[in-house]
Order: C-alpha cells, then sequence, then structure tokens
C-alpha cells in the first residue's frame, strides 16, 4: 500500500511539475489542444495541462546560417565557387511550427539554391565589384519566400567568391590592358589641351605686337641663363620682314 501511494505522490509530482513551464524573454511556446493549435504562450510562466496539451518551444534570437560552398557558371560563361552566411529569425513562431516540418534546413535548401540562382544571372565582374547590391537582392528574394514560414531573413553576406587560377591570370590582364588604355587616353587628352592653348597663344601673338617684343625679350632671358658656349640671338618677325622689304626694294 505504501508504494503504491508513494507511486501515485511521484506522479503527481512529476505532472504538476511540467504542468507550469518558465520560458526566457526569447523563446515562446506553441500550444496544441488534442492536436489542434491553441495559441502561442510566453514569456515567463506557463500553463500547459498534461494529456490534453502539448507544446513545442520555439527560439526567437537571430540565427546565423553558414551556406555551403556553391558551385555556379556565372552569366559570362566563367565557374565560380561562393560561399556565404544568413541571418535570421522566427517573428511567427506559429506558422515556423504549422506551415513548414523543419524551418532550419527548409531555410538552408532555399538559401543555397536562390544564392546560385541569383549569382548565376550576373557577370563575373559584378560578382566582384556588386557585392552589395547581390547581397540586398538575395536577402530580398529569401524573405519574400520564407514569409509564409514565419521567417524574417535580416541579412545575408557573400563571403568569398573563388576563381580558378588560370581566370585570376585573365583578369590580371585585362585589369593591365584596361590601365594602359586610360594612360594613353590621359596623354591623348593631354596633347589635345595642349594643341588648343598654343592655337589661342598663336592668335593672341599674331594680333598683339608687343606680346610678341614680350616673348622675344623672355627667350633671351632663358637663353642667357643657360651655361652655353653659344647663344643663338633669334630675330623678331617683325625685323625679318623689314629686311625682305628692302631686298625687294632693290
Amino acid at each position: 500500500m505504501e508504494i503504491f501511494l508513494s507511486t501515485i505522490l511521484v506522479l503527481f509530482v512529476g505532472t504538476l511539475l511540467s504542468t507550469f513551464r518558465i520560458l526566457r524573454e526569447y523563446e515562446r511556446s506553441v500550444i496544441f489542444l488534442l492536436g489542434r493549435f491553441y495559441k502561442v504562450k510566453g514569456p515567463g510562466l506557463i500553463v500547459v495541462v498534461p494529456l490534453i496539451q502539448q507544446s513545442v518551444r520555439i527560439d526567437l534570437r537571430i540565427r546565423v546560417l553558414d551556406i555551403p560552398t556553391q558551385d555556379l557558371i556565372t552569366r559570362d560563361n566563367v565557374s565560380v565557387k561562393v560561399n556565404a552566411v544568413l541571418y535570421f529569425r522566427v517573428v511567427d513562431p506559429k506558422n515556423a511550427i504549422n506551415n513548414v516540418e523543419d524551418f532550419m534546413e527548409a531555410t538552408e535548401q532555399l538559401a543555397q539554391t536562390t544564392l546560385r540562382s541569383v549569382l548565376g544571372q550576373h557577370e563575373l565582374d559584378e560578382l566582384l565589384a556588386e557585392r552589395d547590391k547581390l547581397n540586398v537582392d538575395i536577402q530580398q528574394i529569401l524573405d519574400q519566400q520564407t514569409d509564409p514560414w514565419g521567417i524574417k531573413v535580416s541579412n545575408v553576406e557573400i563571403k568569398h567568391v573563388d576563381i580558378d587560377e588560370s581566370m585570376i591570370r585573365a583578369i590580371a590582364k585585362q585589369a593591365e590592358a584596361e590601365r594602359e588604355r586610360r594612360a594613353k587616353i590621359i596623354h591623348a587628352e593631354g596633347e589635345q589641351q595642349a594643341a588648343t592653348k598654343l592655337v589661342e597663344a598663336a592668335r593672341i601673338l599674331a594680333t598683339e605686337t608687343q606680346a610678341i617684343q614680350l616673348r622675344y625679350l623672355q627667350t633671351l632671358t632663358e637663353i642667357a641663363g643657360e651655361r652655353s658656349s653659344t647663344i643663338v640671338f633669334p630675330l623678331p618677325i617683325d625685323v625679318m620682314n623689314a629686311f625682305t622689304k628692302l631686298a625687294s626694294k632693290d
């Protein structure tokens, strides 16, 4: 009799303890009443009626999901390997339990396929130069598709884009050719600007005789300052014209 009473007491205490549960601030409990969804409880002290109600505990904190390396081919037919990291959290515990069997596995698989699909639509240069824009595109697509599961995707970050060694050498050659092209363009633009300035200077000298004299004196000053055993004195053009007129009169 005493053993029977002890057993009953132990069962009663165990049932009483399982009836009261304490949930932390970041936890919620999805309650089912006889197999049907009843309500979401928490945080704090909650009551779960044994045998009639069942509960599933959900963590609402942000989760970090490492997306494994994915092999993909870009739009310009370059084979690359890309991995990323995904940040998400449960915002609707009811949908996270009722609408998908395993929201962690479902989110991971969806992230892998979305990563390959989105990045495969872009060229290699865009993958390397516009990573922030691609992160936003992937995040928006994932957030929209996981919304029925009660999941909020807050951020996606592409970590590494691995390229074959041969492709790296090709990119380096392309970058070098681009630098040479820009250098030639800058040199040509400089020559064009210099020629324009020379034309303007020639027009001024042609209309202003005093400007020619000043230029003549400046040239003499520059020649005098040089260390040379031979000094050439340039004659102004008007002096040459005067000699030419005298010669024609004779």
